[in-house]
This record gives C-alpha cells, structure tokens and sequence, in this order.
C-alpha cells in the first residue's frame, strides 16, 4: 500500500459516497460450477483408486498442462483402461450415479487435444469442471517437482493431489493464487476499461492483478488500480470468483468506484485505459474498435453484468 493515496474518511478531501446503483451477485461463473463430489477422503487409499482406474464402467480422460481431450461435440473424451496412456493419475471425484472421473496428465498432448481456453466455453458444466481441475493440477505438479525444504525430488501421492518428499517426509499440497480482478465505475456509471501491453489491438479488459501477502483483496484492489492506471478507488464490493488455471490462480471479482476521471496508464503493464458509456461500448464493439476475451471469462461476465445484457 505504499505511495498508494488514501482519501480520508472525515474532514477536508474527504470523498463522499457515490450512490451509484450495486450490481448483483455474479451467477455461478463457467468453469467454477462443481457438478461431483471431488471425494476427498478416498484419496488416500491407493487401492481404491487402482480398482476404479481399471474399472471399465468409469472415465478417463486425458490432460496437459493446457490442454484437454475432447471429442468433435465438444465433450471430455473419455479412453478405456486399455487406451489411456501413462502418465500422472487424478482422482477428480465421484457424480451422482457413483462414477468415478479421472485424469491422466501427459508430458504433450496426445491427437485429438486442444486448447482448455479454446474449448472451455463449448463444454458442458461437468465438463468444465472437470478440465479446470485436471489442467490445474497438471501444472502445480509441472512446477513443484521438489522438496521446498530440503530440494529432494518429490513424488505424486494420494491420488495427485500431495506431492510427498521421500528425504523428510513432508507432504506439499496444491497452491492457488489468488487474484483480484476489478470492474471500476465512475459517479456517472462509465465504466473503466485498460488495454495490456502487448495485446492485441483492440483488445480491452478490466484490471487485475495478484494478492500480495499481507494483503486483504480490497487492499490490493487499492493498489493495484492506482499502480496501472493512477486511479484511487473505493467501496469495493464482491462480485463472484472463478478459477483460472493459467497456473494456478482463482480469479475474485469486485466493483469499485472512483472519482478520477483523469487516467495515466503506467505503459508497463497497462498500454492504454479509458473509461465507456454503455453506448460507448455498444458503438466501438460493433464498429470493431473494442473487442474482450470469451464468455467464459470472468471479465466479460462481470462487464456484461454492467452494460445489463449479453455484448454484442
């Protein structure tokens, strides 16, 4: 929070409350709507979890670090005991019919995989659900391969979801980072919208960035907005999460409001900011001047959330 400026609550400078009308709850997001019971307590018993494996009537499917198998529907793939290839093995959970869903995580993908960005939108809610789980999986194990206390090689246990060191014996779980991402408005209700650097032209989105430690998620909204574009914010309210397995991050949005109209993109990581009317935004999404990530991103859900309808 350093060098961030905080508008007093009382007194000279103090900015009054904008009463700007608040958005409702985000609905359950795509990609974080649990559709099994990830069945926690049969991870440990190894020899379950091989029965089930090998048990034709339950599936398995095939992971990368970002990619899924996926049938022409689009739908999981599933591959028979005989057909899955080597590799890690994840229990994913057990639905309501007590099928059991698993993965296996290959080095590159097999024929037939594709991108879980591309395909995430297209996918049923299990399915979703299930892929976000394999691929995130996939890659904490991709970057946790030893022992943060001694640096001895850990192995894969209970059913992919510890690593344990075989040295000391301690087990190291899977980690997700949080992040805040941020729809801020202004007392006229425009909305804030910033373009990456790098990023294609016209590609717009909303701010977000990670939690630091020691940090609340209305603090790092605080900082985070004032680091990239010089825009104090306040009265942040939760909208929903999602998680982003791009590794390893669980997505947590808020709305926020601000008095700044004037915008000073930091050109590090933000290129250019600007703040849109709902006809604004209507206008440059027809005419191709702005256009945002897919559906199933949480970015868009929350600004269409915003402009009160599905964009054009």
């Amino acid at each position: 929070m350093t060098g961030v400026p905080v508008p007093p609550r009382e007194g000279p400078g103090a900015i009054a409350p904008i009463e700007a009308p608040p958005l409702a709850p985000l609905p359950p997001l795509p990609l974080a709507r649990a559709a099994l019971n990830r069945s926690a307590d049969r991870r440990a018993d190894e020899a379950w979890f091989a029965a089930q494996w090998a048990n034709p009537d339950n599936r398995r499917y095939v992971v990368s670090r970002s990619t899924v198998l996926v049938d022409t529907a689009p739908a999981l793939r599933s591959l028979s005991p005989q057909e899955a290839p080597p590799g890690d093995r994840y229990l994913l959970g057990v639905d309501e019919s007590g099928v059991v869903h698993a993965a296996v995580c290959t080095a590159e993908p097999v024929p037939g995989s594709t991108s879980l960005r591309r395909v995430a939108p297209a996918l049923s809610d299990r399915d979703g659900s299930l892929a976000v789980h394999a691929v995130g999986l996939a890659n904490w194990h991709a970057h946790h391969t030893r022992c943060a206390r001694c640096g001895a090689p850990t192995v894969i246990a209970e059913a992919g979801h510890v690593r344990r060191c075989p040295q000391d014996g301690s087990d190291h779980f899977p980690r997700t980072d949080p992040a805040v991402i941020t729809l801020v408005v202004d007392p006229g209700g425009r909305a804030l919208l910033a373009r990456g650097v790098g990023w294609s032209p016209g590609q717009y989105a909303l701010l977000a960035g990670f939690v630091e430690p020691g940090e609340s998620a209305e603090q790092a909204i605080v900082r985070e907005v004032y680091e990239e574009v010089g825009v104090r914010v306040h009265r942040a309210v939760y909208l929903g999460s999602q998680p982003h397995p791009y590794p390893s991050s669980l997505m947590l949005g808020f709305m926020a409001h601000s008095r700044d109209a004037h915008l000073r993109p930091d050109h590090t990581e933000v290129e250019d900011a600007r703040w849109v009317s709902r006809d604004d935004l209507n206008s440059a999404i027809r005419s191709g001047e702005i256009a945002f990530a897919p559906s199933v991103s949480i970015a868009r859900r929350m600004i269409e959330s915003w402009y009160g309808a599905c964009l054009p």
